[in-house]
């Protein structure tokens, strides 16, 4: 029996495992919508699996618990001396291949349902790389946008004041993620070297990230994907205009390896609009970019100023730019099953995330439906992982080997899976296969 509540519940199928376990889910979590959205997307893949083993619908059920959640407040003063609050989180979700690696997320849409949905995710993601790498992910609902920097920095502080009881080097190694970039790690790990004595791992970074690698590879990752997916159709990113989602570190980061690599980066959105240039991003334009969004809470308009090809929302939907790839960077759910019609109407070849599930779980099946490629987050966000992986060391040539190497793995499992082309289906299944082996060794942990 897979769960034994009201008499013993059985199972026959794989199909029948993975809907008893949604429905667990469901159950226990019912108000968590983004956590039951991944757990229901993810377990769906993995039928084929509990069809091959039974045995693994049990680890399935172990893993849909994470293994440490903490909540705790955090109390810091403004500018104006008003002491403001706010909710930290870190859910250490599971430490079964090694110590626990994850990103931090800042931001008002942060909650316990978004953490917990993002951890689950992570499981996958960072077994993904075949690395020990465990899984971790932590914020605060604290919006970074809107902040002086010197509310930054006492956010910080009094955040790590409280994490440093949980995190530590060959422990918890937390990264960069949604509203952390390199200024505000550069505050969290000021603070944890004043209280800790011991404050670096040697030969794997901790919180502080000299290498410029470390910096460039979630975006240079995204970017290596979509290579190898257009290689696999005897195609190339060369001349390929691309549509970008979003303008944080990532989206200027693929869009930067998209000039590299001989595409055309046509377009960043944030909240208060979208930016197209017809002729696309060169070097000089993204330099106006990265100069406009360095600055806390500055807003993509003050670009229209610096160009006089430059159109501000201009269509009115950024979706109705014809493009020939999509790259979503930007929050999670934005791209809906409409947003996928439209774009596969628009001519659109593809849609390559470049950020926690951008697309709806409903939006996928319409991807293959209308037979759009699709590079799902948990494959191509597995850029820090594999450089906290390497080490300090790490090059840009060593991570494409390495997503060369992943992306040969995700392909060959999900053929013999007869997920055939199903990049989430395979991605997923080879997550789930490496920790699942191992947690079968631990018992009833």
């Amino acid at each position: 029996p897979l769960f034994r509540r009201q008499g013993d519940v059985r199972f026959k199928t794989g199909l029948e495992a993975t809907s008893l376990l949604v429905a667990e889910a469901k159950r226990r979590d019912h108000h968590e919508t983004e956590f039951i959205d991944s757990v229901k997307s993810t377990l769906t893949c993995l039928g084929p699996i509990f069809d091959r083993n039974p045995k693994y619908a049990f680890v399935a059920k172990q893993l849909m618990e994470p293994e440490r959640f903490i909540q705790f407040r955090v109390a810091w003063i403004d500018d104006m001396g008003v002491v403001r609050m706010n909710r930290g989180y870190r859910i250490q979700y599971s430490s079964s291949l090694g110590p626990y690696e994850g990103a931090l997320h800042f931001g008002p849409h942060v909650n316990s349902a978004v953490i917990k949905a993002l951890g689950f995710d992570t499981v996958f993601s960072n077994a993904l790389t075949g690395y020990d790498l465990g899984a971790a992910v932590g914020g605060s609902d604290f919006n970074p946008f809107d902040k002086s920097e010197a509310e930054m920095q006492r956010f910080c502080q009094s955040y790590m004041t409280e994490l440093a009881k949980y995190v530590g080097p060959d422990v918890d190694s937390p990264w960069m993620g949604m509203g952390v970039g390199q200024q505000e790690m550069g505050y969290l790990f000021g603070q944890y070297k004043r209280i800790n004595i011991k404050s670096s791992a040697v030969g794997r970074p901790f919180l502080s990230f000299s290498n410029p690698v470390f910096h460039q590879a979630p975006g240079s990752s995204v970017v290596y994907f979509a290579q190898q997916i257009l290689q696999d159709r005897h195609d190339s990113l060369k001349g390929k205009r691309c549509l970008i989602i979003g303008s944080g570190k990532i989206a200027r980061s693929v869009a930067e390896k998209l000039n590299e690599m001989g595409a055309i980066p046509l377009t960043f959105s944030d909240a208060s609009g979208h930016v197209y240039e017809p002729d696309g991003f060169n070097a000089g334009r993204l330099k106006t970019i990265n100069k406009i969004k360095v600055e806390r809470g500055a807003l993509l308009g003050r670009y229209i100023i610096s160009s006089t090809a430059a159109q501000f929302n201009d269509p009115q939907n950024i979706l109705d730019i014809p493009c020939d790839l999509c790259f979503p960077c930007g929050a999670m759910n934005t791209v809906d099953e409409a947003a996928v019609n439209k774009l596969a109407d628009n001519g659109c070849m593809g849609i390559i995330e470049g950020g926690h599930s951008c697309v709806v779980p409903e939006a996928r099946s319409i991807l293959r439906k209308r037979g759009l490629m699709y590079g799902p987050h948990t494959m191509t966000m597995t850029g820090p992982a594999i450089v906290h992986a390497l080490g300090t060391s790490t090059t840009d040539q060593m991570v494409e080997q390495e997503v060369k190497r992943i992306y040969a793995d995700v392909k060959r499992t999900a053929e013999e899976f007869n997920a055939r082309g199903d990049l989430f289906a395979g991605a997923n299944l080879v997550g789930f296969l490496r920790v699942a082996n191992v947690m079968m060794t631990h018992g009833a942990v």
